[in-house]
Parts: C-alpha cells; sequence; structure tokens
C-alpha cells in the first residue's frame, strides 16, 4: 500500500489527485504545520529534509513533486495522463512538469514572502518593511510573474491544456502554481482562460476525491 505523507496547506494535494486518476489505493498520513508554519519535525523521520509530499511504496521513499508523479505514472500505468513518446506535445509535457517546481514556484514563494514580511517585522520596522515589500514586489517580482501567466495563457490557448488538447499529468503539476498565483495576480489582467482551466479540473472527479482526502487548500467553494 502506499503512503502519502500529507502537511497540511502544502502541494502534496497534487500527489493525491493523481492517485486518484490512476485508480490506485492509498493511506494518507497527515501532519500539522508547527505556529511558525513549518513542517514538524517528525517529517524528517521519514525524509532527511523534512518536506512534504513523501510516497513510500514497495520499500522506497521518493521526495519532490515531479519525482513522485514521474514515478507514479511509471508504476501504475498512467501512460494516458501523458502523450505518446517523440511528440510535440510529450516535449510540451516534460517542459510543464519541470517547469512548475523549477520556474514557476521559485517566484510565488518570493512573492508570499516579501507580501508577509510587513507583518513579522517588530512593529517600528513596518512601514520601512512595507517600502521594501512594495519596491522589490512591483519592480521584480511582479513584472516576472505578468511574465509566467502570459505564458500560460498561450499553453493554454493552442490546445486547452497544459500539453496539448488532452488532459495530463501536466495539468496535475501544473495546479498548485496555477490556483495559488491567481490569488497573487494584479488586478485587471485577463485570466478568463486560465480560470476555465481551473473551472474545469475542479469538476474532475479525481479532483474532488483528493479534496475530500487531502482537505481543500485553496479556500474556493465546490458547491
Amino acid at each position: 500500500m502506499i503512503i502519502v505523507h500529507y502537511l497540511e496547506k502544502s502541494r502534496a494535494h497534487r500527489v493525491l489527485w493523481l492517485l486518484e486518476e490512476l485508480g490506485v489505493d492509498y493511506d494518507v498520513k497527515t501532519y500539522r504545520r508547527t505556529s511558525e508554519f513549518r513542517a514538524p519535525d517528525s517529517l524528517k523521520a521519514v525524509h532527511p529534509l523534512g518536506k512534504s509530499p513523501v510516497v513510500e511504496d514497495d520499500g522506497r521513499v521518493i521526495a519532490e513533486s515531479g519525482a513522485i508523479m514521474e514515478y507514479l505514472v511509471d508504476r501504475y500505468g498512467g501512460e494516458t495522463l501523458r502523450p505518446p513518446a517523440g511528440t510535440d506535445e510529450r516535449l510540451r509535457y516534460t517542459y510543464w512538469m519541470h517547469y512548475a517546481e523549477g520556474s514557476a514556484m521559485p517566484l510565488l514563494v518570493m512573492k508570499l514572502i516579501f507580501s508577509s514580511l510587513p507583518s513579522r517585522m517588530p512593529f517600528f520596522l513596518r512601514p520601512m518593511a512595507r517600502t521594501i515589500s512594495k519596491a522589490v514586489s512591483e519592480r521584480l517580482i511582479d513584472p516576472q510573474l505578468a511574465d509566467h501567466v502570459a505564458l500560460w495563457k498561450a499553453e493554454l490557448a493552442r490546445g486547452g491544456w497544459f500539453a496539448g488538447d488532452a488532459f495530463s499529468a501536466a495539468d496535475i503539476i501544473m495546479s498548485y502554481p496555477v490556483e495559488a498565483g491567481v490569488t497573487r495576480i494584479a488586478q485587471g489582467q485577463d485570466i478568463d482562460l486560465i480560470r476555465n482551466w481551473m473551472d474545469r479540473i475542479r469538476a474532475r472527479p479525481a479532483y474532488q476525491r483528493a479534496v475530500e482526502r487531502g482537505g481543500n487548500i485553496y479556500g474556493y467553494s465546490s458547491t
């Protein structure tokens, strides 16, 4: 039986969703964050970095979202969740599987850090922290984020999904940066294509079952 080590309010939702799409049985071991919003030390007993998601399967311990998803697709007959080898769509699929954590998430984490910085500073330093945070966001982070959003829209405009005209594991791995990212996108941008894609992934039965198992980390209403 696969065990998913699931940290609340984390990127681990995607692993549950993929397992639901694959129709594979699994158990979930849930961990609560500390008051500092960190993972508990007990996760280090599973993997030295103490991060989530981590999956145990047949004596193997696999960490990193992309590596986990590639492993599960390979091991559990997920060929319908990726384009055929040698096609342009497969190349695009590979790109998005690496892009999600390699390019998108570092920028979104930076946005989160600077947006929360003022509230974490001593009271007398908050005005200065707000000024610094605003400047970094407006001059460095937001322009790059706008480029990423434009890239998402361009890809979705090609076929409706993140690797062609069919749903794939690329859409699963891209769900976290996109769903987290839209909450940090500047007002006034046209993101109808992105919102349409979000509606379609959230309507998938496997997505909804994963929410039931792990919780709704995005805070939207499914009713």
